[in-house]
């Protein structure tokens, strides 16, 4: 590709391109046969442009990013629409115990660990192959105790944009020495465009296929329970708009200060790749759906943003983006219960989940 080349997302390669402890940092750009854009970059594996028609056929950027290298080293969101591991969501305290021994992790997130901390995988330098015009894949060494996880972690995680308008997202992982690994990608999707400022989420129409959902404390630690979603703010079984309980009289849409939940996915087996959830924009008509073979969703209702500065001059104030993290459970290492993390030497972390793009 070459390097003036011109993108419908008008980003330029050479703003993405530097040098940072010796590895190159790039722009990758997938284009299907339906005229969407999708640009990468391979500091984090960030996600800094999805191009995708209205109903009228107006392309726009539906996900949140910036427009050089130097504004992803400084983001005031350092997890905006990046990869996330070694463990995404949070660890109580940033400490668990495995095989008798406690492992100590970094804390950034009050006092737990958040995303596998402040030099996890979304501060990393990914090797990236472009292996055809519509899929980049990213790997990724993790050395033994980075950020305090034990056993050296390999991570191959592949981007594909196929010609049904979706974004699939693979990861495959192997391990020398028993570890905990939960990946997500944190994308802040914004249907209706982003624009300065960036318009609210509130009114856009979300399902999530959950009948269950994880109460937290107010650290946003689970607390263990699995309650119901039935009579609750958090019951999006059928669907209805973000913000008609985001600010309900309720002791969880309190402690995540909206949406901030981990979602458990009703699943016939364990992971199958089966419909998570949906959001649909009223003003553009973009709807997005969400496949995973992950147990669990967080939701997020981008509920910290404050109008900090994007790409082309856009603005992201709080509440004008929403997140499907497919994952396992926050703090799993920490509840014997939940669905495992754990990866031995010999077995193979694997995670598909798919981002699919239409109109209604």
């Amino acid at each position: 590709m070459e390097n003036n080349e011109t993108y419908l997302c008008g980003l330029k390669r050479a703003d993405f391109q530097t040098i940072i402890n010796g590895k190159e940092t790039d722009l990758f750009v997938l284009k299907n046969e339906e005229g969407m854009e999708v640009a990468i970059t391979n500091y984090g594996g960030s996600i800094v442009a999805i191009m995708t028609p209205d109903k009228d056929g107006k392309m726009a950027n539906v996900i949140q990013g910036h427009d050089c290298i130097a504004d992803c080293l400084s983001s005031p969101e350092p997890f905006l629409s990046t990869l996330v591991g070694r463990y995404a969501n949070r660890i109580c305290h940033g400490r668990f115990t495995m095989n008798g021994k406690e492992y100590t992790l970094a804390v950034n997130n009050g006092p737990n660990h958040l995303h596998g901390g402040p030099t996890g995988f979304h501060a990393r330098v990914w090797d990236a192959e472009q292996i055809n015009p519509q899929a980049l894949v990213l790997r990724y060494v993790s050395a033994y105790y980075e950020e305090g996880f034990p056993g050296e972690l390999s991570m191959t995680v592949m981007f594909t944009l196929t010609n049904d308008n979706e974004i699939v997202i693979d990861y495959r992982g192997t391990t020398n020495k028993k570890t905990v690994v939960n990946m997500t990608h944190h994308g802040f999707f914004s249907l209706e465009g982003i624009a300065n400022p960036t318009p609210t989420c509130e009114d856009t129409l979300c399902e999530i296929n959950a009948d269950f959902f994880l109460p937290i404390d107010e650290n946003s630690i689970p607390t263990g329970e699995i309650r119901s979603v039935k009579g609750t703010p958090f019951d999006f079984t059928t669907p209805r708009p973000v913000g008609e309980a985001i600010d309900a009289d309720d002791e969880q849409t309190r402690n995540g200060a909206g949406y901030d939940h981990c979602f458990v996915l009703n699943k016939r087996e364990p992971g199958e790749l089966s419909f998570a959830a949906r959001i649909t924009e009223p003003h553009s008509g973009r709807v997005m759906e969400v496949y995973t073979t992950e147990p669990g969703v967080q939701f997020y209702s981008d509920n910290w943003a404050d109008g900090y500065k994007g790409q082309h001059g856009a603005t992201f104030p709080r509440r004008s983006a929403l997140c499907f993290e497919a994952q396992h459970f926050p703090d799993s290492p920490n509840h014997a219960y939940f669905p495992s993390v754990v990866l031995k030497p010999g077995e193979i972390y694997t995670q598909k989940t798919i981002y699919k793009f239409g109109t209604v």
